[in-house]
């Protein structure tokens, strides 16, 4: 965004929130929303569907509790929940301090460049702004208590996953998903469903903290001893897809039309491989183990808290070419250790249900919340 553009939005949010807030004190509004107000991106993207689950999740057990809102200017005497630290970012000028406002950190350390660098310190001085800071990852976690975030202020509470939507294919539906999805019948398909690019066009130049380079040369190192077909999913795959084309590793790379669509994909896999820098989650983490897609990934986000290495997955660590290699080979040749992995992945994925993740968030961090504005 262009400076003019920044003043620009800048100015607008302003008059947003000063109008509503007008109104708002004018007593327009009288009727009592829910405490909790979950805010997302107008976008149909991955915060928009957390949002979704939490207040499924909540909903069931406290009902009225939760609505969601892409609109943080018409949110007022409230507990707001900013689903990303970017969207907090966008408001944390402008935004009423009548509302507890809690903001989810998922992902980003100064390394990764001088943008994510003059965030963070952006983020960092709006701490006295913020009621609770939470995090989904034990790495995040630690980062963000070096950085200083209060402890008291700081919870640890895990990403879900929809385990009736996720679920592992019997062998008559894994073929017909296969089929349907173009994977050749005596190929050993491993799976990337991601967005890895910069920007959303063709994604030509790599977004290096997802790791699109090592996913590529990890590919071109398998299809050396096995008959690898690469399954993408995710906006931005140009630079993948030109890699596996150089190296002529067959793919084929589907748009899908809404989030529920990538459960099939899941189904069709062998190995899912997560060769990223820096994440917050991935979703594909649980996403995988609840499909019975055994997993190699990087330690990176929930790696850790979620995978028990050579138990229910695999870990490397990152930049490590030849490791994800060596661990996804045993997989590809070890039929026995991929089932061990899919059924104690599974296993593993049930415990992070959305329902459940739901209501530890509510345990955690909106319970004290509530109580105290009481």
């Amino acid at each position: 965004m262009t400076p003019l553009k920044s003043t620009l939005a800048k100015i607008a949010r302003r008059s947003l929130c000063a109008g509503y807030g007008a109104l708002h004190e004018a007593g327009i509004y009288r009727s009592a929303p829910p405490p909790i107000a979950y805010v997302i991106e107008k976008a149909d993207w991955s915060i928009k569907w957390d949002g979704h689950y939490y207040k499924k999740g909540i909903e069931a057990r406290h009902p009225g509790s939760v609505s969601i809102s892409a609109n943080p200017e018409k949110i007022f005497n409230r507990i707001a929940h900013f689903g990303s630290q970017f969207i907090w970012g966008l408001w944390s000028e402008f935004f009423s301090r009548s509302n507890r406002t809690v903001v989810t950190y998922y992902h980003g350390k100064r390394e990764d460049g001088p943008e994510m660098a003059r965030h963070i310190d952006e983020f960092l001085s709006s701490l006295h702004r913020l009621d609770r800071v939470v995090t989904a990852a034990s790495p995040v976690e630690r980062r963000l208590l070096e950085w200083g975030v209060p402890p008291d202020k700081l919870v640890r509470s895990p990403l879900g996953v929809d385990t009736a939507l996720f679920h592992p294919p019997n062998g008559e539906e894994r073929q017909e998903v296969r089929a349907r999805l173009g994977v050749p019948k005596d190929s050993l398909c491993i799976g990337s469903f991601q967005k890895d690019g910069v920007g959303w066009g063709q994604g030509l130049e790599p977004k290096l903290i997802k790791g699109p380079d090592v996913f590529v040369e990890a590919a071109v190192r398998l299809a050396r001893n096995f008959p690898v077909f690469a399954l993408l999913t995710g906006p931005a795959r140009g630079y993948v897809m030109r890699g596996l084309e150089k190296h002529g590793v067959p793919y084929r790379h589907i748009f899908l039309e809404d989030y529920p669509s990538v459960a099939e994909c899941y189904r069709a896999l062998d190995v899912y491989l997560v060769t990223s820098r820096e994440e917050g989650g991935p979703k594909a983490l649980l996403e995988s183990m609840a499909s019975g897609a055994p997993i190699v990934s990087t330690r990176v986000g929930m790696a850790e808290d979620v995978i028990t290495d050579g138990e229910n997955g695999a870990l490397a660590e990152v930049d490590d070419v030849e490791g994800i290699v060596k661990r996804a080979a045993e997989l590809l040749s070890d039929s026995e250790l991929a089932e061990a992995f899919k059924a104690k992945g599974r296993a593993q994925a049930e415990r992070y249900d959305w329902n459940e993740a739901a209501l530890h968030l509510y345990d955690k961090v909106y319970k004290d919340l509530i109580n105290a504005g009481e």
